[in-house]
């Protein structure tokens, strides 16, 4: 990847070459297949129980439990720079009191959510949080619709958020719900068909939600499949692993995967099992090279996982990525072009291939995600470029499923 030459900018183009000196690594040789790299560790106090959502291809990291109070502090990670930034706090300046743990975080339409958890004194919270990336403010949305609750679990599919399980006053929950991020409001669902759980975890794959492990009473390490469409659960083939509480999870389609937790002789686990989609199967990958650890977070960048923090007899602030078998080194490579170059208007991008229903992403000299969207024709993606500022970009197209990728740049003159 060359640079792109603007002649009358010398630190135009030493931020270029940052640029792509840390895009190369991270996003093209993925310092190889199933393999850990440490991080910047996290900012502010080692933590636990802290929730977490991706905006602007960035991971934030909000709330919390340290040495010595619940947390509302938020951070957010962006993997080029490898560098965290100080973000507003739950709820903004005017926030006291809605410091909290065990919470559950998702994004919808472009915005972050945290809701539920417990407090510093509050042992069940039923609030609703929403975080604007761009104003950099907090609003209350609609409070959930089921009994308060901490250490439930929540995904997203399409413009909705789904939250069930947890303990509440009475105790553990199955009762499942969502929430529709366009017209503020929930709905209750069909509840969950497993026992009643709290601290299992859940993640979004293949527009599916999938929830796993927990604790009942006792720990779990069942696994199953939730259809948006017919509001029905399915399960699946059982977590190989030792049954366990406090895990995390993540998917990169068409694999998903479970990894640390607390298992029932009390050992902090570090195993990292990976489930393939389509054959209803799991792979034991390498262990995180960290130590082990419950209630930890997760979160995936441009294919790559994330996973920090927790607690295994101390709380931590270190932090991984994880570069799966499935990654973009695995991917085929296809030829694409960019017209016109330079262009002040409208792009298209053309690939040699079928790339339909693939990911566009687009970063700026910075590496900051300024567009994302699918492929709108098979071959071929259009998009206006008018409200972009004058300089380069890179393009990326990612086909998970059928294991293509294409990238490129373009310049933006006005």
């Amino acid at each position: 990847m060359g640079l792109v030459v603007h002649p009358n900018s010398l630190n135009y183009n030493m931020r270029l070459l940052k640029f792509i000196l840390a895009f190369l690594p991270l996003s093209l040789f993925s310092f190889g297949q199933d393999n850990w790299v440490q991080r910047d560790s996290v900012n502010g106090p080692p933590r636990s129980v802290s929730a977490s959502f991706v905006l602007q291809n960035e991971g934030y990291v909000l709330g919390g439990l340290d040495d010595f109070t619940f947390k509302r502090k938020m951070y957010s990670y962006n993997y080029f720079q490898n560098d965290w930034d100080d973000e507003e706090s739950i709820g903004g300046p005017n926030g006291d009191g809605l410091e909290r743990g065990s919470a559950c975080a998702f994004a919808l339409e472009g915005k972050g959510y945290i809701c539920l958890g417990q407090g510093q004194t509050m042992a069940y919270m039923n609030d609703l949080w929403q975080f604007d990336p761009d104003t950099k403010a907090w609003s209350q949305k609609a409070d959930f619709m089921g009994t308060p609750r901490r250490q439930a679990v929540s995904f997203t599919i399409g413009t909705k958020a789904y939250v069930g399980t947890g303990q509440d006053l009475s105790g553990l929950r199955k009762d499942f719900y969502s929430y529709d991020a366009l017209t503020n409001s929930w709905v209750q669902l069909n509840d969950f068909p497993g026992t009643a759980r709290k601290q299992a975890v859940a993640f979004e794959m293949g527009v599916k939600g999938w929830l796993g492990t927990g604790d009942d009473g006792t720990l779990k390490k069942d696994f199953w499949m939730y259809d948006p469409a017919s509001d029905n659960w399915i399960q699946k083939t059982d977590f190989p692993g030792s049954a366990r509480a406090g895990a995390v999870g993540w998917s990169t389609h068409p694999t998903c995967f479970i990894a640390t937790g607390e298992d029932v002789n009390f050992e902090y686990k570090k195993d990292v099992w990976e489930y393939n989609y389509y054959s209803n199967s799991w792979t034991q990958r390498v262990d995180l090279i960290g130590p082990g650890r419950k209630n930890a977070i997760a979160f995936v960048l441009d294919g790559i996982a994330f996973v920090g923090t927790g607690y295994n007899g101390v709380f931590l602030d270190d932090f991984y990525a994880y570069f799966g078998i499935v990654g973009i080194n695995e991917q085929e490579v296809v030829s694409s072009s960019v017209y016109p170059n330079p262009v002040s208007n409208e792009l298209t991008i053309s690939t040699e291939t079928n790339l339909s229903d693939s990911q566009v992403l687009i970063y700026s000299v910075t590496g900051k995600m300024v567009y994302s969207s699918t492929m709108n024709s098979s071959d071929m993606h259009t998009l206006n470029v008018s409200r972009f500022d004058e300089g380069a970009y890179f393009y990326r197209i990612l086909d998970e499923s059928r294991g293509k990728m294409t990238s490129g740049k373009f310049v933006v003159k006005k």
